[in-house]
C-alpha cells in the first residue's frame, strides 16, 4: 500500500461515525449488509449514513452490489489487510523476526456461526 493510499484510508476512519460503520461492516463478513440495516443499527440518517458510505468508499476501505433495490455493502478485506501491513511493516524497530505473526482477516475461512479473531 503506498502511504497516499494509507493516509487516505486512516483519514476516512479517522471519523467516528465512518469508524463504527467500518467495524460493523468487518463483523458482518463478506455477505455484507443492506445500507438500511446499517443505519438502523448505528441509529444513523439515512443521508448522514450515504455521505459516510461514499466517503470509505472514495478511500476503498468498502465496496457494494445490487441486490434488487437494495445496496449491499462489505469491507474490502485485502484494502483492510494490506493498510494493517503498511502500519506495522516496520514493528519492533524494523526487525520483523521479533514481532508476533500479523494477523490477517479472512472472511472466507471463517464458517458460519464461529467467532471471528478480535
Amino acid at each position: 500500500m503506498e502511504k497516499l493510499h494509507a493516509a487516505a484510508a486512516l483519514a476516512s476512519l479517522g471519523h467516528e461515525a465512518r469508524l463504527d460503520i467500518f467495524r460493523l461492516l468487518v463483523q458482518t463478513g463478506p455477505d455484507g449488509i443492506p445500507a438500511g440495516q446499517i443505519a438502523e443499527r448505528l441509529g444513523l440518517p439515512l443521508a448522514t449514513l450515504s455521505f459516510h458510505l461514499t466517503q470509505l468508499r472514495q478511500a476503498k476501505l468498502i465496496t457494494f452490489r445490487r441486490n434488487g433495490r437494495s445496496l449491499i455493502y462489505s469491507a474490502d478485506y485485502p484494502t483492510m489487510n494490506a493498510l494493517l501491513a503498511y502500519l506495522t511493516e516496520n514493528c519492533c524497530q524494523g526487525d520483523g523476526a521479533a514481532c508476533e505473526p500479523v494477523k490477517v482477516c479472512n472472511p472466507a475461512t471463517k464458517k458460519p456461526g464461529e467467532a471471528v479473531d478480535s
